[in-house]
């Protein structure tokens, strides 16, 4: 009994909010044995004089045990004990009256049974019957015992007497459609589940229980096919839910929530029932939901949106099933409620009808992008309007049509929308609304073309000093800050569009900027002084150093100020992204004199990148005492588990990591003393944030990863003037990580930068980088990336035959083609790196992918994976020759054959091949040269060769045609093509292969060949044209080798006057001006 009472002690604790006490707790807790836990946690559970909460602890920890730790406590009991526990959790079922404490026994048994799936089953089943945990049940066994299962569900959602059986029925039905979610057939033999369902959403909503309705919402997620049978009624029961206002506001944008995730997960099923659009008045109603509030227009501080009022909801909504349904099905509707909105005498719909322009941008690009023109003089109207909340969300639409419509926007509507800005800012008497339309002011600029920008600088620079000067006093005067805040943030983006245009306006602005750093220290001014903080470092940036830097020194000095303070700043000071974003704006500023400031810097910045989130897993139960507005975020693992995520500090270590990643770039080898320990730190965050192979969601997470791969070369880089050794231990410690990350990374942006940086690594490393385990795990994670894009395609093929498919459908597997493509080109960069590194010792490990690059170039296959397959040929031919023709077989015919392919990428990877197989094949593919030449000139001399999407194409070829003749003369006429070939030149596009072309021209000139330098030099004056757009259109760089050649030519030629005069007169200003560049720098 003493022992007992130990443990209820125990049990308290474990429930501490003192987290000593609960540390304490938890390791007593894990030092008591498997067997001794069930019996003390199952008498805790049964005591009638327990406390609830001390009984649902021991419940909880029951059923964590028998998930975790079954098999290596269970089967050590007694048999006796066995039978015992069985019994005595169905005796508690029977008799506990505290329904909470009852469900989570139920979930105790559904545990167990899962493990001991036996004959009692059937038995088991209405003991079950309450719990959420129910499906779980049945293990091994379910499909045995289907018939019992369907039949007591629609038993129990037909139970006339008892409405909370109906309502737990229809909840377990739920539950077993989600756990079976990808099992077609037994969703179809399911079926007739979903009307009572349905029903029971509909009572219990009036009862005050909204959990079935959460439950729909889910198969709404997961197994949205499933609802297709009763889509309609499915539509009309939450359509009615949604515009019933006796229902709570949860339950209705719950109601609305079920629609918008189909309109996401189903969006093509749904488009087939038009009769959908009639939920978006309802949309719209609910954003009109707003309160009168006198005091708004003069706050001062911004709260967030209220996301719990109908108004967000419904906005929120608008914006998703825009997305999801496309404008083609949107718009025409939404429009003429919008109008009529925008024309109401009531301010709350015209407010409503603006930020829903505001909502649908996104999903209506295409279709707003055409009436643009309207829309926009329309609501520019409403920047006069008389309430102060609608010129707000005339404001928060042109803020957000700026981003949406990027930059048709800006130039179509320049001067109509900044003259309007400028207007709605001199708003003194409502603040918010001043604000608002400076963050407007932002958007549009930060999109904004320079050029467009420029004839508009004098005007916005004299508003927003005269407003930064009168929010100065009234700051210093009332202490308000909101507009102030807003215009610092305004001027930076003004500047950092304007760059070097912004130096005459630099001495307006930057003695208040500093004053307001310097003076701005109390609390509440911490956003103030971090976004003055940004403006300073993006003025210096956009003026460059020269004007800079005679306040480079102060502004220091006040950074590192606020850095000594640094440690004192909370966790959460918005100072910290702030100054971490300037300090390295200051490095780009300052470039190798920033190294001094290094010690200072990199203690709180490697203390933010080092930042560990908390993280939790949990039980479904235990996810309600936690809210996502507490700054959780979670991912759903199935099997009623959640991952949680504390997002607090995420925004920062992410920025941090980036900072990282920016001043080892800037700074290369002035940065050694610090790429151990941030190596240290990045390597790790490769794998940010996982659990179990489940990849965690938030934008932020994926950000650190990309800083963490990103950074991996820019170290090796860093740490190359410590010797070869030290370089070697550190790519050792980052290589087996890279490979795992590729192998392992699911988000496809992260992992396209992941492989991006591995190849560089290998480039920068060479030969000798790779043991044989990372070849051979390197290779069976390309051979997988490549049978994963052959099995993608196969899918997308399939779901162009699905019944649903329909040419928004064929939008999105567009997208995912061409995400699929980019992984492939990321395949071809790391086999470009190995080839390069290792020449023909790769061959053997590269047969292993052959078949699967040759699958690439079949005729049949997209023109992206022929291109790309062809581009890795290239590299075998480039750097594994003359080994490489043993397989030419595979590649030899395709490859010519891709000369006259419809697709210029195709012709330009089919042309550089042959461009390489005369530079580097050999003896072998001399007929192949031969036999390609006249298939060149074709392509070349086609009338629309030189068009825009044909010209780099063009340019391979005639690159080609030059490494024909330069390196395989026998296989071509070269007196007869030569004057052709002079004819073609230059090239403008693609600037490697200008230099290989210059490079022949120069020896064919510095060898006196009488056909490129004519009779009696006649063709001088041509050549100088050649090399004067060359130079103009910066296909010839000074740091190319033929650049000096070209400038030796040049020289040779000054010295006969009447030569030169004559070269000379035929050019142009700035062709004449390209040929002195030429010559001053080479």
């Amino acid at each position: 009994m003493a022992e007992q009472q130990q443990f209820y002690l125990l049990l308290g604790n474990l429930m501490s909010p003192d987290n000593n006490v609960r540390k304490q707790a938890e390791e007593t807790y894990d030092t008591i044995p498997g067997q001794n836990k069930i019996t003390f946690l199952l008498q805790a559970i049964r005591d009638a004089s327990a406390a609830e909460e001390v009984k649902q602890m021991a419940a909880v920890l029951l059923r964590r045990l028998l998930s975790s730790s079954f098999e290596e406590i269970y089967p050590g009991l007694t048999l006796e004990m066995q039978t015992a526990v069985k019994t005595e959790l169905l005796t508690s079922i029977q008799q506990e009256t505290s329904p909470n404490i009852r469900k989570k026994v139920c979930d105790i048994a559904a545990e167990l049974s899962r493990n001991l799936i036996d004959v009692l089953v059937a038995d088991w089943c209405v003991s079950c019957m309450p719990s959420r945990n129910f499906p779980g049940i049945f293990g091994n066994q379910q499909q045995h015992y289907m018939e019992v299962i369907k039949r007591m569900l629609v038993q129990c959602m037909q139970d006339q007497e008892n409405p909370q059986i109906r309502t737990l029925a229809a909840r377990a039905a739920a539950s077993f459609v989600l756990s079976n979610e990808s099992n077609t057939a037994l969703l179809k033999h399911f079926a007739d589940l979903l009307p009572g369902i349905l029903q029971a959403v509909n009572e219990s909503c009036y009862q005050g229980d909204d959990s079935v309705l959460k439950s729909l919402v889910e198969i709404a997620d997961t197994a949205p096919k499933y609802l297709r049978p009763n889509l309609e009624a499915t539509l009309q029961l939450c359509l009615k839910l949604c515009a019933d206002t006796n229902l709570t506001n949860m339950q209705r944008q719950l109601a609305l929530e079920v629609i918008v995730t189909l309109s996401e997960t189903a969006a093509a099923m749904l488009r087939k029932h038009t009769a959908i659009v009639a939920q978006i008045p309802q949309m719209l109603a609910m954003m009109v939901d707003l309160e009168d509030d006198d005091e708004w227009a003069m706050a001062d501080e911004l709260e967030d949106d209220d996301f719990d009022s109908n108004a967000v909801a419904g906005e929120s909504a608008l914006d998703r099933i825009a997305c999801g349904l496309g404008g083609k099905i949107i718009l025409p509707m939404i429009k003429q409620h919008i109008m009529q909105m925008l024309q109401n005498p009531d301010w709350k719909y015209r407010h409503a009808g603006l930020m829903a322009l505001s909502a649908i941008g996104e999903g209506c690009h295409q279709q707003m992008e055409a009436i643009l023109q309207e829309i926009v003089s329309f609501v520019l109207l409403f920047c006069s309007d008389p309430h102060p909340r609608v010129r707000y969300a005339a404001c928060n639409a042109i803020g957000q049509m700026a981003t949406d419509f990027a930059p048709t926007f800006q130039k179509k509507f320049h001067d109509k929308v900044i003259s309007a800005l400028l207007q709605t800012m001199e708003d003194q008497s409502n603040p918010r609304v001043q604000a608002h339309a400076a963050a407007a002011l932002i958007n549009f600029t930060e999109d904004c073309p320079k050029s467009l920008l420029i004839p508009y600088l004098d005007s916005l620079v004299q508003h927003l000093h005269v407003i930064m000067v009168a929010k100065l006093q009234e700051l210093i005067q009332k202490g308000t800050k909101l507009v102030l805040e807003q215009v610092v943030t305004s001027i930076a983006s003004v500047a950092d569009t304007a760059e070097e245009k912004f130096v005459p306006y630099y001495d307006l602005f930057m003695p208040s900027l500093k004053h307001i750093v310097e003076n701005a220290v109390q609390k509440e001014l911490r956003l103030l002084r971090g976004k003055t903080i940004e403006c300073i470092s993006l003025i210096g940036l956009a003026v460059g150093k020269e004007k800079f830097m005679p306040d480079a020194s102060a502004v220091m000095q006040l950074l590192l100020k606020t850095q000594t303070d640094f440690n004192d700043l909370e966790d959460d000071d918005p100072q910290i992204s702030y100054m971490i974003s300037a300090w390295a704006r200051m490095c780009k500023i300052l470039g190798k004199e920033f190294q001094q400031y290094l010690p200072v810097v990199m203690g709180p910045l490697m203390k933010t990148a080092s930042i560990k989130p908390e993280v939790a897993l949990l039980d479904t139960q235990d996810m309600e005492n936690i809210s996502e507005d507490d700054g959780w975020e979670f991912v759903n693992l199935g099997d009623q588990q959640s991952f949680g995520i504390k997002t607090a500090g995420l925004e920062e270590k992410a920025t941090a990591c980036q900072m990282l990643v920016c001043y080892a770039k800037e700074l290369k080898e002035g940065f050694v003393e610090y790429t151990e320990q941030v190596v240290k730190l990045m390597v790790p965050l490769l794998k940010f944030y996982f659990h179990d192979d489940i990849l965690f969601v938030p934008l932020t997470v994926s950000r650190v990863r990309v800083a963490a791969a990103e950074s991996m070369p820019l170290l090796l880089e860093c740490a190359r003037v410590r010797g070869p050794e030290y370089l070697t231990q550190m790519w050792h410690f980052m290589c087996d990580a890279l490979i795992k990350a590729i192998g392992t990374e699911p988000d496809s942006d992260v992992l396209s930068e992941i492989m991006h940086s591995f190849a560089k690594c290998i480039e920068l490393m060479g030969d000798g980088c790779l043991n044989n385990e990372h070849f051979e795990e390197l290779g069976g994670i390309l051979k997988g990336k490549l049978e994963e894009h052959f099995k993608n395609q196969e899918l997308r093929q399939a779901k162009r035959q699905d019944e649903d498919y329909d040419e928004q459908v064929e939008e999105t597997l567009q997208d995912e083609d061409e995400n699929d493509v980019y992984i492939l080109t990321k395949v071809s960069d790391i086999l470009h790196s190995v080839f390069s590194s290792y020449k023909e010792k790769v061959l053997p490990w590269f047969e292993q992918l052959l078949q699967l690059i040759v699958q690439l170039i079949c005729p049949n296959r997209p023109w992206a994976d022929r291109q790309w397959g062809l581009c890795i040929f290239d590299d075998v031919v480039e750097h594994c020759s003359p080994s490489s023709f043993k397989y030419a077989e595979y590649f030899l015919r395709p490859m010519v054959q891709s000369l006259c392919d419809s697709s210029p990428e195709v012709r330009q990877a089919a042309a550089y091949g042959v461009g390489v197989m005369a530079q580097y094949g050999g003896e072998n593919y001399r007929p192949f040269c031969t036999e390609a030449l006249p298939l060149l000139i074709r392509v070349i001399q086609a009338a629309d060769s030189r068009s825009k999407e044909n010209v780099n194409a063009t340019e391979n070829c005639i690159s080609a045609v030059g490494k024909v003749m330069r390196f395989r003369p026998e296989c071509v006429n070269v007196n007869e093509i030569l004057p052709h070939w002079l004819s073609w030149l230059p090239l403008n596009e693609d600037k490697e292969e200008a230099v290989h072309t210059f490079d022949f021209l120069c020896d064919l000139i510095e060898s006196n060949n009488p056909i490129v330098l004519g009779p009696d030099n006649s063709n001088l004056p041509k050549i100088f044209l050649i090399i004067a757009e060359g130079v103009a259109n910066e296909s010839v760089k000074s740091e190319d080798a033929c650049s000096k050649r070209l400038a030796n030519v040049i020289r040779q030629v000054q010295v006969s006057a009447g030569l030169w005069t004559q070269c000379v007169s035929t050019l142009n200003e700035t062709q004449q001006k390209a040929i002195q560049d030429l010559l001053n720098t080479a």
